[in-house]
């Protein structure tokens, strides 16, 4: 994990994935969960909201379900008739989204981007939140990008 800390930069894409797969086998979770908080919050990555869509296709149904849930947790429901427009209508008639696996199937990628977006601008704790969830996950999230991966592994380094 050390050659992460001071040069994660210095290794190729399929190493860093390696790498990714190998720490995060041994590393506790919230350490996992740091380092991808820092990666969904870096300049040096693709935006919050896009990094989540990519781990959402690559989900299962119950997965999905679980990440939009989390994203939606806490929300207003100012935020969640904004969506609406955009998404559909995401919450039960109590006014609190909980999304079923079978409700999920009709969500398109760009709409979990934008979803993970205007999360994060009502409630920046979404992030963590999301980290945490996807840290029970380290198989899925190896699929990131390397420069997403690389900022991960250079955080687990710091905090580990």
């Amino acid at each position: 994990m050390q050659q992460f800390a001071g040069h994660p930069t210095a290794t190729d894409p399929e190493g860093v994935a390696q790498a990714f797969s190998h720490v995060a086998g041994d590393a506790p979770r919230s350490s996992i969960a740091h380092g991808l908080a820092a990666a969904f919050l870096s300049n040096e990555t693709p935006p919050f909201g896009q990094l989540v869509s990519q781990l959402f296709v690559r989900g299962d149904p119950q997965l999905q379900a679980g990440l939009l849930n989390q994203l939606l947790d806490d929300v207003s429901p100012a935020m969640l008739n904004a969506l609406a427009a955009s998404v559909g209508e995401l919450f039960t008639q109590n006014g609190h989204a909980t999304l079923t696996p079978a409700q999920v199937a009709d969500i398109t990628p760009p709409q979990v981007a934008e979803i993970a977006a205007t999360a994060q601008q009502h409630n920046p704790g979404v992030v963590e939140r999301v980290a945490a969830f996807f840290a029970d996950h380290p198989q899925l999230v190896n699929s990131l990008d390397s420069a997403s991966l690389k900022v991960a592994l250079s955080k687990m380094a710091q905090v580990h």
